[in-house]
């Protein structure tokens, strides 16, 4: 029996499998819906489905640099035993190099990248199919270095870091940005240079130490005068340039690139799991659903 595009997509959205699993699927049953349906899920790809609705909260950050071309990203699962586990980092790094080829605009258009195994979010569907966990591309960067990228990961991907430098790769220069890879994954800055700080943020930090100030018993005139002197506290705490270098306090960053005659282009900076809730259940109430579903 014949099948059409309509059938496949019928299929596909009925049991969450990719496209080519479903095309197969008919294909071996003569073009029964049903019978592809069992089929799909015998071979343990429509479960994969199921598990849409699970929280993936766990995971790594990975960074994979090709040439002048780099991409960090954080692939989430629902398990910190499945996250340390090797296949799992494949997974990360096969996405990556994805990322690398099809440049894509975000997570939505890296799904209907071509793969290993038809477009990505059927590769990931497979691979769900066999880890039996939920996982999910969360975010991801990627630089084309007119100079040279360097990356960090820590400890096996509960953050990552990705510099984009300008200049020649020289030992000087790449041991510089391996430093400040260090530098950002330990202060966390959430700017390049004090340029980048938009107006609007600036005056509401302005507004923040002012009343602290005044909530120290100062007058307003006089909180307003330290304001100046608090915000520049607040550039070198947040802004990477005007950091003090942790390895050694009495040099700035800046400092440390100009002795190395290199610069920094940009940067990323990625901690796992950051923003995201992480399913919290006493056994109590585990056992309950696990009743509750008995019954039904």
């Amino acid at each position: 029996m014949a099948f059409t595009a309509k059938d496949v997509m019928a299929l596909r959205e009925k049991t969450g499998a990719g496209v080519m699993d479903c095309k197969r699927a008919l294909t071996d049953a003569d073009g029964d819906m049903a019978k592809a349906a069992d089929l799909l899920r015998e071979r343990g790809i429509a479960k994969a489905d199921k598990k849409a609705s699970r929280i993936a909260a766990e995971g790594i950050v990975a960074c994979y640099i090709e040439g002048k071309t780099g991409v960090l990203i954080e692939v989430n699962c629902e398990s910190d035993f499945v996250a340390k586990n090797p296949q799992f980092s494949e997974i990360a790094t096969e996405v990556a190099k994805v990322i690398v080829k099809e440049n894509p605009a975000n997570v939505e258009a890296l799904l209907t990248c071509a793969c290993t195994e038809g477009t990505v979010e059927e590769y990931l569907k497979s691979k769900i199919a066999i880890i039996g966990e939920k996982i999910a591309v969360r975010r991801f960067v990627r630089y084309e270095s007119e100079g040279f990228l360097e990356s960090y990961i820590h400890l096996g991907g509960k953050l990552g870091v990705m510099l984009d430098m300008g200049g020649e790769a020289t030992d000087a220069a790449k041991e510089v940005a391996h430093d400040i890879t260090l530098q950002i994954a330990f202060t966390k800055p959430a700017y390049l240079t004090k340029d980048e700080v938009s107006a609007d943020t600036l005056e509401k930090e302005k507004a923040v130490l002012k009343q602290q100030a005044m909530n120290e018993g100062k007058p307003e005139a006089i909180a307003e005068k330290m304001v100046m002197g608090r915000i520049k506290k607040f550039y070198e705490e947040n802004c990477l340039m005007e950091q003090a270098f942790i390895k050694d306090d009495s040099k700035k960053v800046s400092d440390l690139l100009k002795g190395a005659n290199t610069s920094i282009a940009k940067f990323a900076f990625f901690v796992m799991g950051e923003g995201l809730e992480k399913k919290s259940e006493d056994l109590s109430e585990e056992v309950a659903k696990q009743v509750a579903a008995m019954k039904n």
